[in-house]
């Protein structure tokens, strides 16, 4: 894409965008935030720049400049703009991940009265009940609307992943491992994109800690999951990731996982993740290990330093 950028005349825009997903590229992503923040003050209907910086936002914990990046540019969104009532959705997520659950759910309603089948407004809902605890409403609602997102190929994976917490929050444990064999693990062997992978982990992982026997279901999730042991792009995956080795017995991945980490930040350079493995990733993700151990001590000595940075991972607060 650089090359093909370098090759012809660009908008002032256009080199703007180039600039931003290089810095993405190389890791440098509040930068890349910044960049796509100065798109949106001349173009503030520029959806691409909307997107990208809410989603990398997300990736680095910002929850306030999540929201805000969206808000700015929200009384531009007439109703007449196509794809309007998709802004909706992406500065609802932001409220609620704010904590103005009110005001998320009703963004999100309005988005859902053009546009039923708006998986992220749904997933907006998902997270307001879950915020809330309010089970009997979000398992209304997940089945009510299931037909509406069942077939969004981003996101209806999560909407699943999110109808089982509230099952396992009940207490009913067989509802989420139903849920996670006919939809979770199914979805997520066919695609293999790492939302889904983390949903898949994170299911895994719950119904564990709640004591709940999954046999051998982590062997098939880390077979998706072994080839991305080096990969480092995000240390909200890499936990992902360890989750899976970890639950499978598998000693040379959560080994290659942990090394190959260790080796980089040696040198991050101006990658923003690899900077913060030093001081918050390689904790957390050695407390995983201790933990699995049996060092429940050690997990809390490793963890207790850090835990009002874990945000920075990423992530929302339901995950």
């Amino acid at each position: 894409m650089l090359a093909l950028a370098q090759s012809q005349p660009l908008t002032e825009r256009e080199k703007l965008h180039i600039s931003a997903l290089e810095l993405f590229a190389n890791g440098e992503l509040p930068k890349a935030c910044d960049t796509w923040d100065q798109i949106l003050h001349n173009h503030p209907t520029d959806l691409l720049a909307i997107k990208l910086a809410h989603d990398t936002y997300f990736y680095l914990g910002r929850q306030i400049q999540m929201r805000d990046s969206v808000a700015r540019v929200y009384p531009h969104w007439t109703h007449d703009i196509p794809l309007s009532s998709y802004v909706k959705g992406i500065y609802s997520f932001g409220l609620m991940e704010t904590n103005f659950f009110d005001r998320a759910e009703k963004l999100a309603y309005e988005a859902l009265a053009i546009n039923q089948t708006d998986a992220w407004s749904v997933h907006t809902i998902a997270h307001v009940n879950e915020m809330k605890a309010d089970l009997k409403s979000g398992l209304a609602f997940m089945k009510q609307t299931e037909n509406n997102w069942k077939g969004s190929d981003m996101l209806a994976c999560h909407n699943y992943w999110h109808w089982a917490l509230y099952f396992i929050e009940q207490g009913d444990y067989e509802a989420a491992l139903t849920i996670y064999d006919t939809h979770i693990a199914p979805r997520c062997q066919s695609s293999g994109t790492m939302l889904d992978v983390v949903d898949n982990c994170s299911m895994l992982y719950r119904l564990q800690l709640e004591g709940v026997k999954v046999g051998d279901r982590w062997k098939g999730v880390n077979q998706l999951t072994q080839k991305h042991a080096s990969d480092h792009v995000l240390i909200f995956n890499d936990a992902h990731i360890l989750m899976a080795s970890l639950g499978a017995k598998d000693q040379k991945t959560t080994h290659e996982l942990l090394t190959s980490l260790q080796e980089l930040v040696q040198a991050p350079g101006e990658d923003y993740e690899l900077n913060l493995s030093l001081k918050l990733g390689i904790p957390l993700l050695q407390a995983f290990v201790e933990y699995e151990s049996g060092n429940y001590d050690k997990a809390v000595e490793l963890l207790y330093p850090v835990r009002y940075q874990l945000v920075e991972i990423g992530g929302s607060d339901a995950q």
